[in-house]
């Protein structure tokens, strides 16, 4: 059972609040929560945090037999989970709206705009490529469970390593801990991971989403980053998927007021700000994290 919508004076004293330019939370208009991660023993795991939003991706790869369409691409999956710990709007069973719709956004920015290189997935056409299997958890729901999921989402396909693998005639060596009989071949060896150093997958370029909620009174400035109360109140969302150099790889806006084409160009410069900010941040983290492990490499 869904919770109650918010009291009538929780919503006089919101809007009250934002026509003046102030944010419950003490935030700018313009101002997103501080995301921190904080990375598992196992690389492409990575739980990802904006104020008590809580989200964990997790990154795991299988050699399977490609798509008989793609020989020479790799095969990228993702899933998305909303349990009733996330919040009390959720319930177990069938997906619900909210889930969905999450999960076809993950699915254009991270998989249909192309950031991740497929055919460096491939390692022998037509017999086996690498599958790629991104599934992301939410822990918290306190609003933009959508810009959380897709910033833990591409910081774990940054952070993930996939086991090394050389292929040299008939004679093919994959860096893994399981064996794995491959079809079709005359010779197969293996090593154990700390012979080979893994490599990190091939990504063209890095796409953050950033959302903005719209309110009825047109006087009210648009925020970016909506918390659950101002999600729930918002007459409108606006997400902008875009990377630092100001491609645009999604803009998804579903139903909710007008938008003016000169209020959406204003929101993509804006976007273009913060994503440019969340490209350092992020990879001064990966650089930390890294620095932290021992790889030896024989």
């Amino acid at each position: 059972m869904r919770p109650p919508s918010p009291s009538i004076p929780e919503k006089k004293f919101l809007y009250d609040a934002l026509k003046q330019s102030l944010r419950l939370d003490g935030r700018d208009m313009l101002d997103l929560r501080t995301p921190t991660f904080t990375f598992g023993p196992e690389l492409g795991w990575v739980e990802c945090a904006m104020g008590k939003t809580r989200v964990i991706a997790q990154l795991d790869a299988k050699m399977v037999k490609p798509l008989p369409e793609r020989p020479f691409e790799g095969i990228i999956t993702i899933h998305s989970e909303i349990s009733p710990m996330a919040s009390p709007d959720y319930e177990p069973g069938r997906p619900s709206e909210e889930e969905v719709t999450l999960t076809r956004m993950l699915d254009k920015v991270l998989r249909r705009s192309d950031a991740i290189d497929k055919e460096s997935l491939c390692i022998l056409a037509g017999q086996r490529v690498w599958q790629l299997r991104l599934t992301v958890h939410v822990l918290a729901d306190a609003g933009n469970i959508l810009d959380c999921s897709c910033l833990a989402g591409i910081v774990a396909f940054k952070h993930f390593r996939k086991p090394d693998v050389e292929v040299i005639g008939d004679e093919v060596t994959v860096v893994r801990i399981e064996m794995i009989l491959l079809p079709k071949l005359t010779f197969f060896e293996q090593h154990s991971p700390s012979e080979r150093a893994p490599i990190s997958l091939a990504i063209h370029h890095t796409p953050f989403c950033v959302t903005f909620a719209f309110f009825p009174d047109v006087l009210t400035r648009p925020v970016v980053d909506p918390s659950l109360l101002e999600q729930r109140l918002s007459a409108g969302l606006v997400s902008i998927a875009m990377n630092a150099q100001r491609e645009i790889c999604v803009l998804h806006k579903a139903g909710g007021v007008p938008t003016a084409p000169e209020e959406v160009l204003r929101l993509i410069n804006i976007a273009s700000i913060l994503v440019k900010d969340l490209d350092k941040r992020v990879e001064a983290r990966l650089l930390e994290d890294w620095e932290g492990r021992k790889v030896e490499v024989r």
